[in-house]
């Protein structure tokens, strides 16, 4: 019985609900779903790619150390097409769901935590030239980041990968990776010192 009542009650909740949203209000955030496509366009190409680049990434590895040199090429470019294949393929199943899925997930945000005057705002921001070139400049601003940001960080991060690297080559019991080409270079003779230009 308790159950019932409890059912009933969040049926009313929710009749209530859709209720208060006017058709209008609807009509908003339809709108703005739609000024957000290429926001889900990209979102469904990521989706799909990152498992793709996480395969690549265990691909390239086993392609280095169990391939014959001869033979890499060939296999990494018959992996790229068929990981590029599944991409092609993946994107538009993925978007089709996005898009199917965005009014009543976002969209059902949007208008449960909006009002129409700040869907309205929404909407004319989104429009505005100032965002279309804010969304425009937006690859370039990031790949300026991302460029500066790897040349500063490389070099605080590098010896602790390195270190890493090490320390997980250990637990598998493998040799050092440079613990090779360590040995004969501390034997090998020093080149003579150049001599000092007048």
């Amino acid at each position: 019985m308790i159950r019932w009542i409890a059912v009933a009650l969040l049926a009313g909740a929710t009749l209530a609900h859709a209720q208060t949203s006017s058709p209008a209000k609807k009509e908003l955030v339809a709108k703005v779903l739609q000024l957000q496509q290429p926001g889900i366009d990209n979102l469904a190409r990521q989706i799909a790619e990152r498992p793709v680049l996480q395969l690549m990434q265990q691909a390239n590895a086993v392609l280095q150390t169990q391939v014959a040199a001869d033979k890499r090429e060939a296999i990494a470019k018959s992996i790229d097409a068929d990981a590029k294949k599944f991409i092609d393929e993946a994107v538009p199943v993925i978007r089709e769901r996005a898009i199917k899925l965005a009014p009543t997930t976002v969209g059902a945000v949007m208008e449960e935590k909006f009002s129409e005057d700040e869907l309205k705002q929404l909407i004319a921001w989104l429009e505005s030239p100032v965002n279309k070139k804010y969304q425009q400049l937006g690859p370039e601003m990031q790949n300026s980041m991302v460029q500066k940001l790897m040349n500063e960080a490389a070099p605080l991060l590098d010896p602790k990968l390195q270190a890493l690297q090490q320390k997980m080559r250990a637990t598998f019991g493998l040799p050092a990776d440079g613990a090779k080409a360590t040995k004969p270079a501390a034997s090998a003779p020093r080149p003579a010192p150049k001599p000092a230009s007048k």
